[in-house]
């Protein structure tokens, strides 16, 4: 297309050039000579010029996206690493097992539920997690499960998760995995209060102009937290969508002194 359109522009300049510019007199046949010598040898000029310049660009291109995909999966490593470390620890897995035991005796039914969750959360972390795309809807059950896992280990901690999608979107649309985890593992860690007050963590998904719109808030704790692991998640997490949307992404993060309050918009595609 470059090409054609380069002759094309050679063409209406020799035309341009015969019509308003004063001219040797010469016969016909000298003149349209002349124009197909100047036209043969602007597209001899130029073609070799395009072809060098298209075949640096695009190698620069290469280059660059090779270095990003190799960036994208060291992160993805790091993070995957992070997690396995922050979230299915020996301690996080102690308490789970000791609040089913406990439910064991007082609520049977409800212990059955926390072991299925359980059980959906390690299965997620274990095999849909090595995917490079999931569904929607596994990313918001897992988001869930670990909420509602979170919600037994603590008192007065609320939790609402809201999807504004239908169920057959869901399951279409893809992402990474553990695009949201780290939010909402610091929604967790900000919200845990010394003093016996009510916390909460409301998570919300919807869409609007083929974008995914994800918003997480939390209640804010009033003592201070390891800011240093929050912080480097959050850095980890920003680089991540950096290099998987480029420019196309949106990410605010706001906090005042009762609520945390995080929106994330990512095109989909």
């Amino acid at each position: 297309m470059l090409i054609a359109l380069v002759i094309l522009c050679l063409t209406l300049t020799a035309y341009l050039t015969e019509q308003y510019l004063v001219l040797p007199r010469t016969s016909s046949g000298g003149v349209e000579q002349q124009r197909f010598r100047t036209l043969h040898e602007g597209i001899i000029i130029s073609i070799p010029i395009i072809l060098l310049t298209t075949a640096l660009k695009l190698f620069q291109r290469w280059i660059k996206d090779n270095e990003r995909i190799l960036e994208l999966k060291n992160i993805a490593l790091t993070m995957e690493l992070n997690e396995l470390k922050n979230q299915i620890n020996p301690h996080f897995l102690f308490n789970s097992l000791n609040n089913v035991k406990a439910l064991i005796r007082k609520n049977p039914e409800k212990a059955t539920e926390t072991i299925l969750k359980l059980s959906d959360f390690l299965r997620y972390l274990l095999y849909e997690n090595n995917e490079d795309k999931t569904s929607l809807a596994s990313e918001i059950k897992f988001i869930s499960n670990f909420l509602n896992l979170e919600e037994i280990r603590r008192e007065k901690f609320s939790i609402q998760i809201i999807a504004e999608i239908e169920n057959v979107t869901l399951n279409s649309i893809k992402v990474p995995p553990n695009l949201f985890t780290t939010f909402v593992e610091n929604a967790v860690k900000h919200s845990r209060l010394e003093d016996d007050i009510q916390t909460f963590v409301k998570i919300r998904f919807y869409l609007q102009d083929d974008e995914l719109y994800f918003i997480c808030r939390n209640s804010k704790t009033q003592t201070p937290i390891n800011i240093k692991h929050c912080g480097l998640g959050l850095k980890n997490i920003s680089r991540r969508l950096k290099l998987l949307y480029a420019d196309t992404y949106d990410l605010k993060i706001e906090s005042d002194e009762n609520v945390y309050n995080v929106k994330l918009k990512i095109p989909l595609r």
